[in-house]
């Protein structure tokens, strides 16, 4: 484990630009009393932040966002903080001088690692609300941002704005795929989790060659980050510059090499129905070319199969919406016979996490109230 010091000493690139203002140790400490005593919540949640990176403690206490498990809090090194700092400015060529846009809660670890890769590349980084539709209001090219797919999905007629684009926070759906295809700007969609510092891998999800689209649906491992696999096959990642300890995931992967994996679902999704394993996350995707509404595929128990699949929409029962979905369905061929789902629910709103993840689990329960 790594050792606690007394004493940290945060590095300020000289390049460093927040809101346009060129700020030493001492002068962010000032942005950040102002930005927590006159600042709108966001400016607020950015000045803790703030203070926390800048006081004498080598770590922060950072919240998971609860999406796979209950949430809770875990300590990261702020070393770890600045090496993947790194990894993403070598892995996306982000040199001093790039300008970014942050536009994600600085309360979670995607948002505080915005500020902090740009206080330590050197880059001229802006604030925004952390609104759904970020880039409305503005009219300010910037080099490279961060965004959720809900946040991307509402921002497609402005990515002009934006010549690299990281999402994640969610898995990017195949309709949003289709639609940012042909677009400029380079969009990757990125692998991690709170325990790595955000993501450790991405994907590019517009490539324009030929030999890149091959490679579309595998994600490639930042530096310094090795990649293996367990007897369930699930991701094992090794990453010390990141965490201390080797990180065993949930998450079903193909590995191609120790630095390339496709992903095809939770280990924890895994539906066992009549001896045969299928994997809601890749029925999904098939489905994603009849649904539009919010869904996820999920089981329930099964006298004969042990487990049957199911289908779950948000939004009101309708008889006759659900016989055109269960037909439609029935004629997709790219689904196998095991994955057509025994039966479909409707409910009127999903039960999220604070980020606006589907919690499959307690959205569930609602069915059998």
């Amino acid at each position: 484990m790594q050792k606690e010091n007394t004493f940290f000493n945060p590095e300020i690139h000289k390049d460093f630009r927040i809101n346009k203002r060129s700020l030493d140790t001492f002068g962010l400490q000032s942005l950040a009393y102002s930005f927590i005593k006159e600042g709108e919540f966001y400016e607020q949640e950015v000045g803790n932040f703030l203070l926390d990176w800048l006081n004498a403690k080598d770590h922060i206490i950072v919240q998971t966002s609860g999406s796979t498990s209950k949430p809770k809090e875990i300590k990261i090194y702020k070393q770890q903080m600045i090496n993947s700092a790194r990894a993403t400015g070598a892995f996306f060529k982000l040199e001093p001088g790039t300008t970014a846009l942050l536009c994600l809660p600085t309360a979670y670890i995607a948002g505080k690692m915005m500020l902090v890769r740009a206080m330590i590349l050197g880059w001229k980084i802006d604030l925004v609300p952390p609104k759904t539709n970020p880039l409305d209001t503005l009219y300010k090219q910037y080099d490279f941002c961060a965004m959720i797919p809900l946040q991307l999905d509402n921002s497609i007629n402005r990515l002009h704005l934006v010549k690299k684009l990281i999402v994640g926070g969610g898995v990017v759906s195949e309709n949003l795929r289709e639609l940012v295809q042909g677009i400029k700007t380079k969009i990757y969609e990125t692998y991690g989790m709170t325990e790595t510092v955000t993501h450790i891998a991405a994907r590019r999800i517009n490539p324009k060659k030929k030999k890149d689209k091959k490679e579309a649906g595998f994600f490639k491992a930042l530096p310094n980050i090795s990649l293996s696999i367990d007897q369930r096959n699930c991701l094992v990642i090794k990453a010390p510059q990141l965490n201390d300890e080797t990180i065993v995931t949930n998450d079903v992967v193909e590995l191609k090499t120790y630095k390339k994996f496709l992903w095809k679902g939770r280990y924890d999704n895994v539906i066992n129905s009549g001896g045969i394993k299928l994997y809601p996350e890749e029925i999904e995707t098939k489905l994603q070319l009849l649904i539009d509404e919010r869904f996820f595929i999920t089981s329930l128990p099964d006298n004969a199969l042990g487990n049957r699949v199911v289908l779950v929409v948000e939004g009101d029962y309708d008889l006759t919406i659900k016989e055109t979905l269960e037909k439609a369905i029935r004629h997709l061929e790219i689904l196998s016979k095991y994955e057509i789902p025994k039966e479909i629910y409707f409910l009127p709103q999903f039960v999220e996490t604070d980020t606006g993840k589907i919690q499959r689990n307690k959205t569930l329960e609602l069915i059998h109230r």
